[in-house]
């Protein structure tokens, strides 16, 4: 059947627009998604598609006209012939946010709304069907100006911040955050005088939620005028709005700022944050990206293994006992593990089978290794398990990097432990093959 070509809103509350020019000739051929006409408000120009394949017909408004908004101008028809249906008079379905008590705004057995100006879910200058509503910016009852923002809406390709349009009072809210209401329905009331009574209701013909159940019932609730306005930071979430699915509700330029600082508000919905989102919601998003980033390089464990024979430290800690008067060989491991660390000054702690003892190396020499207090962090930990035994491990890698020492035969497994926000691969391969060539080579720290 024939499908109406009317003036669109281009996401203003204005009244009525100026025809440019039409792209495409009266009988003509079109395709959905070809530029239609151009058409020009007091704040925007915008080329207008064809939302459907024909044959332009009925062109009832030429270029250069100012045409009111809702208007039907030209027809899509099946035949170059047309259907004769275009007029001058708005299209019933598609009303006018200009009109006072436009035809077809108030169902049958529905109350009448408020006396005032009915502002319509806009086209935004493209020609889809329909648009989601974000966000309330004004409740009702609350006074607005000409250039405050009343809503946000989405459609497939913007979203946009409307403006009242006029100085009034919000006498009726005619649809609810995150329902999609189609294009030239009237969504509120902007009335001259504070109403006693401020109408908020779900809109006409509610879509299914995401489930593919019904929406609830319409239902009216009223507020009395001097009730104090809800508060604004009354929101929905993407789980219970109807019509949503999946899609996340934000302000332009919340949506804008997230685009730009590479930020993905999914993160903030898959968080139960609630919807729709602004700009002051990006602050949280930004420590939700710092907590999982650090959260998924703590989560990643990393392991390195060497084998060493296990004379050459038997032998010095030997030799430092009768030559150095070095008996502690924990002392001694922890030199050899702040020399392989290389980050001087260095903590380090050494545990084994009966004991745990932190130590502070300030250079190679092992002479400068001594004993610390055991309440601040270390740098480094050496689990020496010769004395056990243990043959292999896994364990919780924790705050530090950890090196533990096996018996294995004759020999010593050395095994590195780290995650990967406290070593970088390079770091752990060297830090491991340094302690090493110490631990199977001791005279190489005295070198």
């Amino acid at each position: 059947m024939p499908h109406e070509v009317i003036m669109p809103a281009l996401g203003m509350a204005q009244d009525s627009g100026q025809l440019l020019a039409w792209h495409k000739k009266p009988g003509e051929a079109v395709a959905a998604g070809d530029v239609l006409f151009e058409v020009e408000t007091d704040k925007a120009a915008m080329e207008v598609e064809a939302q459907k394949e024909g044959y332009l017909t009925d062109v009832s408004v030429e270029a250069g006209s100012d045409v009111p908004v809702g208007q039907v101008i030209a027809m899509i028809s099946e035949t170059p012939e047309g259907a004769g249906k275009a007029g001058n008079a708005p299209s019933p379905e598609k009303t006018a946010d200009t009109a006072e008590t436009a035809p077809g705004s108030v169902e049958a057995g529905e109350d009448e709304l408020p006396d005032g100006h009915q502002v319509i879910m806009p086209t935004l200058g493209m020609a889809q069907d329909m648009g989601l509503l974000v966000a309330w910016c004004k409740q009702p009852g609350e006074a607005v100006a000409a250039d405050d923002i009343l809503f946000e809406v989405e459609t497939d390709k913007s979203t946009v911040e409307v403006n009242a349009g006029r100085d009034g009072f919000v006498a009726a809210l005619l649809a609810e955050a995150g329902e999609e209401v189609p294009v030239g329905q009237a969504i509120a009331v902007i009335s001259a005088q504070k109403p006693d009574k401020a109408v908020s209701r779900r809109a006409a013909g509610a879509p299914t939620s995401a489930a593919g159940e019904t929406a609830p019932e319409r239902q009216e609730k009223t507020e009395p005028a001097n009730t104090p306005a809800a508060s604004s930071e009354k929101r929905v979430t993407a789980k219970t709005a109807p019509g949503v699915a999946g899609r996340v509700l934000a302000s332009p330029k919340a949506r804008r700022l997230a685009q730009e600082q590479g930020l993905d508000l999914q993160r903030l919905a898959d968080a139960g944050h609630p919807q729709p989102f602004h700009v002051k919601d990006l602050e949280t998003l930004k420590t939700l990206h710092v907590e999982t980033a650090a959260a998924s390089a703590t989560a990643q464990r990393f392991e390195l293994r060497a084998e060493v024979s296990g004379t050459g430290f038997a032998d010095f800690v030997a030799w430092a006992k009768d030559n150095g008067g070095q008996a502690d060989q924990a002392a001694l491991l922890a030199g050899f593990a702040a020399a392989s660390f290389g980050n001087f000054p260095a903590k380090v702690r050494v545990e084994n089978m009966w004991q745990s003892q932190a130590y502070s190396a300030a250079s190679l020499w092992l002479g400068q290794v001594k004993p610390a207090d055991d309440d601040q962090e270390v740098d480094l930990l050496v689990r020496d398990l010769r004395a056990s035994r243990i043959s292999a491990l896994q364990l919780d890698a924790g705050k530090c990097p950890v090196i533990s020492i096996l018996r294995q035969g004759e020999d010593l497994a050395l095994v590195l432990e780290w995650t990967g926000d406290r070593l970088t691969a390079l770091q752990a391969i060297d830090l491991l093959s340094n302690f090493a060539g110490r631990m199977e080579q001791p005279l190489r720290h005295l070198l």
